[in-house]
């Protein structure tokens, strides 16, 4: 039960919640954490911070605070390789504990979030994130809630975490250049400096890198041996428009691969190619890697290097959000 007081008659009593700061364009934080036992000296900042109440708190059976709530609830919707910050104006964050793929269980999510008086909020899934970045927060909108609904909600979390980050093992990553123009020197490959800088991002290295004609027999003769090398995941660079002279996707084909797409609902990216020789994954990549900061490369990559399959079905649903904006991350 929260019991309303004067600010002035509040001298010596224990906040019952933080008291936000807010300065426009500078900082936003607690100015008094809870429990803070309220000074003389306190009340002219209270009143500035438009504080003329501040809320006294007494538990009743069967009720349980906002920091403890927010506590069990990040216990409960975090998964693995994940850590949880001390609560902060009601609110505890998850934090990866290592660098990986972002895997969002959507629907536990709108099961939680639709109890009411909780929120947990999370980045968009399948994204690379980094060790360190904050990947969800939550907290309870009252300062107090009842208990059982903490309950209903680590009972849905039970099923399995609503927040993970998949390890990206090290990979043995092979790229094929194609491209008469390239293979014959007369313009200089800008694929290669490219593909290692966004793998390099995510602590990795191109294994190998080799370049072919125009020629569907050159690519997939160079695609057989990469496979037979070893290579985890192919990239093939190129030759994916609808142009004549534009053969890479007939060379993949003729590699005895099985295409689970040629054209992707992303923007831009919209000629890339999915395929899968054996289990090994191929990723046909087309020109607009070279010149756009965010293509559907960003957003394969790292569900192929955390060991994910990419099947038709999932590529068809990527539309939704599938338009990109230049330095989106």
């Amino acid at each position: 039960m929260l019991k309303v007081i004067p600010v002035e008659e509040a001298v010596w009593l224990a906040l019952a919640h933080d008291i936000t700061e807010i300065v426009p364009g500078k900082h936003k934080g607690p100015a008094f954490r809870r429990g803070h036992v309220i000074r003389p000296e306190d009340v002219g900042k209270l009143l500035d911070l438009g504080k003329a109440h501040i809320y006294v708190m007494r538990l009743e059976e069967g009720e349980i605070h906002e920091e403890d709530a927010a506590r069990r609830l990040a216990r409960a919707a975090a998964g693995p390789n994940i850590s949880l910050t001390e609560p902060v104006e009601g609110r505890v964050n998850l934090v990866a504990e290592i660098s990986g793929l972002l895997k969002v269980d959507a629907d536990l999510l709108y099961r939680f979030n639709e109890l009411g008086d909780l929120i947990l909020a999370t980045l968009a899934a399948n994204r690379y994130v980094k060790k360190g970045d904050v990947v969800a927060g939550t907290r309870t909108i009252p300062v107090f809630v009842k208990e059982d609904l903490v309950k209903r909600a680590e009972a849905i979390c039970k099923e399995r975490p609503i927040v993970t980050i998949l390890p990206i093992p090290v990979r043995r990553i092979h790229l094929i250049v194609t491209g008469s123009e390239v293979y014959t020197g007369r313009i200089k490959d800008g694929f290669e400096p490219v593909v290692r800088h966004k793998v390099g991002e995510m602590g990795l290295e191109v294994e190998a890198v080799k370049f072919a004609p125009d020629d569907p027999d050159r690519i997939a003769s160079l695609i057989q041996e990469s496979h037979q090398a070893g290579a985890e995941i192919i990239l093939v660079s190129g030759g994916m428009s609808v142009d004549p002279d534009d053969r890479t996707p007939e060379g993949i084909r003729r590699s005895g691969a099985r295409v689970e797409s040629h054209g992707f609902p992303i923007l831009p990216g919209s000629m890339f190619l999915m395929a899968y020789l054996k289990e090994t994954p191929i990723l046909g990549l087309s020109g607009c890697v070279l010149h756009d900061s965010v293509t559907a490369f960003d957003l394969l990559l790292p569900r192929l290097l955390a060991g994910e399959k990419i099947p038709r079905p999932e590529i068809v649903a990527l539309g939704y959000g599938g338009l990109q904006r230049k330095h989106e991350h």
